[in-house]
């Protein structure tokens, strides 16, 4: 990973900050990291531009209020939403306070937003009657960030499980991984605590490295990911099980049997430190990978998306989606598809026969927006995304477009 520029630490007065995205954090890392994710170009570029002179009021959510103070419990999503029609457009909301901001990706309980209107265009600043006039001061609590912490962009415990356990591979990665042979004491089924012995063939044999104890994620049952337009299977979605950690490296042991020198193999040893299921013989070990800074700046794909839809809604035999639930769409790297991007949601009009005028004649009714989803980890050819907002149900074989 590479090192990040550092942050000074908040005082006690407030830190100014913005509306625009805050990096989210897989694989254990602390906030502390995602406080010094450092601003990218094109944010700067549209915040700068937008600061010149606003944003056209009609960009403004009808019910955007006059000021707004910070609680514990919102999001950065939930505030953009509530000042803007298209909350995914943070770098303008950014902009529109962009003298106050040092560092755009910090905002705190307690912080108070003032809206400004003027001459058809709007300002967000944290400064009251920063545009002249009379200050109307009324009592109000006051609020001390007693945290270091910043507001998340969605609701970290939404998405930080999938940051790390649901993975999509191709047809023989799960059948070349290391396999679970056993458990110790004869046990069939293993959980949290026990101990278990597992071996790998030729490079995917498990050995012992320098540094740190080597962990493994412990997968079963990779399902094929199948394009609901074409059929196409475009991967396959391991169910994972918890994690162990390698004790010994898997050998060789020779000894005499009927007076015959008899090389026999010897599986690893491992422990198992996490179990959401429990685990048993034929499972497989992925290596626990690195740790990844993530930075979900919410934005509207670049291009256009063609021929997008839901793939499957995350969990066993669930067919329709709800609020902040995961889905798997059919669209990834090889499109052009990254995290932090937006698409709406249509439900797919369905195909009547109309006998209305005397005669039978087939329609296919209008596709309607129902919703919005947010990637957070792509995929080559898949991604998985969080349901943001709904009108209606989600399912499989719904459509995406950009928003």
């Amino acid at each position: 990973m590479n090192t990040l520029p550092s942050t000074p630490r908040p005082g006690r007065q407030t830190l100014l900050a913005s509306l625009a995205a805050l990096a989210v954090l897989g694989g254990g890392a602390t906030s502390a990291d995602a406080q010094q994710y450092p601003v990218t170009p094109q944010q700067r570029a549209v915040a700068q531009a937008t600061a010149q002179s606003g944003i056209p009021v009609s960009e403004l959510s009808p019910n955007a209020p006059d000021e707004y103070t910070v609680k514990r419990g919102d999001t950065l999503w939930d505030i953009s939403r509530m000042f803007l029609r298209s909350p995914w457009r943070w770098p303008e909301l950014w902009g529109m306070n962009l003298n106050d901001i040092k560092n755009p990706h910090l905002i705190y309980p307690g912080q108070v937003l003032y809206l400004e209107r003027s001459n058809g265009r709007a300002r967000l600043t944290t400064r009251a009657g920063a545009g002249g006039g009379t200050i109307k001061l009324t009592p109000r609590t006051r609020y001390d960030s007693v945290s270091d912490l910043a507001l998340p962009t969605l609701n970290p415990a939404l998405i930080e499980a999938f940051l790390t356990e649901p993975i999509v591979v191709d047809k023989d990665t799960l059948a070349n991984a290391p396999r679970i042979v056993a458990g110790r004491d004869d046990r069939v089924l293993l959980s949290r605590g026990d101990r278990l012995y597992a071996a790998g063939d030729g490079p995917a044999q498990l050995i012992e490295k320098p540094g740190p104890i080597q962990q493994f994620r412990i997968f079963r049952d990779a399902t094929p990911m199948v394009d609901p337009a074409t059929g196409e299977i475009l991967g396959y979605e391991a169910q994972y099980l918890g994690r162990a950690r390698l004790e010994r490296s898997q050998t060789t042991e020779t000894q005499m049997d009927n007076g015959k020198m008899v090389t026999s193999n010897v599986p690893a040893t491992l422990d198992v430190v996490a179990a959401r299921e429990e685990v048993r013989a034929g499972d497989r070990l992925v290596p626990e990978p690195p740790r990844q800074l993530v930075s979900y700046v919410p934005r509207a794909p670049s291009a256009p998306v063609e021929g997008g839809r839901i793939i499957s809604v995350y969990g066993n035999a669930v067919k329709y989606a709800s609020q902040n639930q995961v889905v798997a769409i059919n669209k990834g790297l090889r499109d052009g598809i990254e995290s932090g991007h937006v698409m709406a949601i249509l439900k797919n009009g369905a195909v009547i026969t109309d006998r209305t005028n005397g005669e039978k004649e087939t329609l296919k009714l209008p596709n309607e927006r129902i919703g919005l989803l947010m990637v957070f980890r792509p995929f080559e050819r898949v991604s998985y995304a969080l349901v943001l907002e709904i009108s209606d149900v989600p399912q499989a074989g719904d459509l995406l477009v950009n928003p």
